[in-house]
């Protein structure tokens, strides 16, 4: 069997049956045994594909004789699957909020700020321009405003820090890169336990307080895109050994070039470029699709009320 089916719910909703497994196996061709990596969570069926069937047509085909059920479904080589480089968006992938849309909160320019978060997140205007005009937007705010929204706004996405940290205990890479800003990426790396961060820099004027300005040249998606290149290079890592996470335009390309590209929780645009897609798992389900069983999992911390704590200032 030369591929596997990864089935996955939201661990906090157990649905998965052996009554879903047996449709799952019918609608694929030649499969093989069942193997459940977390009982009523994950499963694996192993499959030898027709000559000319895509992974995503067979995913799409074993979600429609689930009949559409929150379960996620993802087809990929049985070689290869555990991966050594893991590069993650950050801003609805890895925590639940767009940091630009909350900092714009606080100075009564949600709306919109947020109108033009989601044009550039649906692939509808370009990023860098899209950036610089919100990020004026935000002009006099000061650092202390900016940590209060991480410290009260800003909550990390269930299975997060259990997907970092037991690809971190198998040998992998770690690598969080945003479109948003480093005030923000530097307290969610070391929350979470990324090896590394990479996003842009709010400029703060002599006063302390935001210039409106974001340094150049702007991170956005050909930044992505590069980030992982090199990092694939300096350590010596095929394509193939590579994954990646994003939900928004200026993560396609980075979800294209990677061995296993995933659209969580994504954008029309992004789910119909990506390689897989996860509607309803958590992040854990990055996990599964490695074939990492519920014991190997380094345990993801109770979920806690309010934010995520910022540094001191």
């Amino acid at each position: 069997m030369t591929h596997v089916a990864t089935l996955v719910c939201d661990p906090a909703f157990p649905v998965l049956t052996k009554d879903m497994l047996r449709r799952a196996s019918e609608a694929l061709r030649r499969p093989g045994p069942l193997n459940w990596l977390d009982p009523c969570i994950a499963a694996d069926i192993a499959f030898a594909p027709g000559p000319a069937a895509g992974a995503r047509a067979i995913a799409d085909r074993v979600r429609s004789a689930l009949d559409n059920a929150a379960v996620d479904v993802v087809v990929q080589r049985a070689q290869g699957r555990r991966k050594k480089l893991l590069l993650a968006d950050m801003d609805s992938t890895m925590i639940g909020q767009e940091c630009i849309d909350e900092l714009a909160a606080e100075t009564g320019k949600r709306a919109q700020v947020a109108a033009i978060t989601g044009r550039a997140m649906r692939g509808e205007i370009a990023f860098e321009p899209a950036l610089r005009e919100r990020t004026a937007l935000l002009k006099g705010l000061d650092r202390a405003t900016i940590l209060g929204v991480i410290a009260n706004k800003i909550t990390l996405t269930p299975g997060g820090r259990a997907l970092v940290q037991t690809m971190r205990a198998n040998g992998a890479h770690t690598v969080l890169v945003s479109g948003g800003f480093s005030i923000f990426t530097s307290v969610i790396a070391e929350r979470i336990g990324f090896h590394e961060h990479h996003a842009n820099e709010l400029l703060f004027g002599e006063d302390g307080r935001l210039s409106g300005l974001v340094a150049e040249p702007v991170l956005g998606k050909d930044a992505k895109l590069k980030a992982l290149t090199q990092l694939r290079e300096k350590h010596g890592l095929s394509v193939a050994e590579t994954l990646a996470i994003g939900d928004g335009a200026n993560d396609l390309a980075m979800l294209e070039a990677a061995g296993l590209g995933v659209a969580f929780r994504a954008k029309p645009k992004v789910v119909a470029a990506a390689h897989a897609r996860i509607d309803h798992g958590d992040l854990t389900a990055l996990l599964y699709a490695q074939g990492f069983r519920r014991e190997e999992i380094v345990a993801d911390p109770p979920r806690q009320s309010g934010g995520v704590k910022p540094p001191p200032l």
